[in-house]
């Protein structure tokens, strides 16, 4: 499944090794040195996916998923240094929906790639219906989370989470069962992945989101939605 993938990344030789690599799986790549190039070229002609490396020159790969969220909820892979630094949870809190480990190894991104794709065509193509909690209704054929009558804006890693969690209301999904459904991975899934966009997600459809009512924790086992 090809894609248009642009990569932001000022070191030119990660960004010829990923270009390679990625074009070796059938996709088109485009490339920009910062963010200052990166957000106008995505605007002239969006991607598929978005790799981002937070260490950029001027303004830095937070701001650019920052910038990138509010005008898209394309999927957003950035690359990181060290996975246990907490650059990491900055990135995905920002906006991020997945991390790699510079150096990327190949066939890992492909595979991370790859599940974002599935992840976004399973969010186009999912019907389900409309699903309700509290004050929250979920319009799964159209895409669309409302509030109180008021839309929410989710990404779409934030929208199939609530999707799942609400699919399954009043059971609890384990963190690895999350990101096989969410992210669609398995051995090389990141629980700080799920535990970031619940946060994030919390913020939008709770109340009170130090205190969720709905989506809450069951400690040592994973997250339930309460109806």
């Amino acid at each position: 499944m090809a894609a248009r993938i642009l990569i932001v990344e000022d070191d030119e030789r990660i960004r010829a090794s990923l270009r390679l690599a990625l074009e070796d799986e059938g996709n088109t790549i485009e490339e920009a040195a910062s963010a200052e190039e990166g957000l106008p070229a995505f605007q002239q002609r969006p991607s598929d996916i978005v790799l981002v490396d937070l260490m950029l020159p001027g303004a830095d790969g937070f701001e650019l998923c920052r910038q990138l969220r509010r005008r898209s909820d394309v999927p957003i892979l950035i690359l990181t240094a060290r996975s246990d630094s907490h650059d990491v949870v900055a990135g995905l809190e920002a906006g991020a929906d997945d991390y790699v480990v510079k150096p990327a190894e190949p066939k890992e991104l492909a595979a991370r790639i790859r599940a974002l794709q599935r992840r976004a065509a399973r969010a186009r193509g999912d019907a389900a219906g409309l699903l309700a909690f509290g004050d929250v209704v979920v319009d799964v054929d159209a895409g669309q989370v409302r509030k109180g009558g008021e839309p929410v804006a989710l990404t779409k890693t934030e929208f199939r989470l609530l999707c799942e969690l609400a699919q399954s209301s009043g059971r609890v999904l384990s963190r690895e069962s999350l990101l096989e459904r969410v992210w669609g991975y398995d051995y090389f899934g990141d629980s700080r992945l799920v535990d970031v966009h619940v946060r994030r997600l919390r913020g939008k459809v709770e109340d009170d989101p130090a205190n969720p009512r709905h989506i809450v924790t069951v400690r040592g086992l994973g997250y339930r939605l309460e109806p």
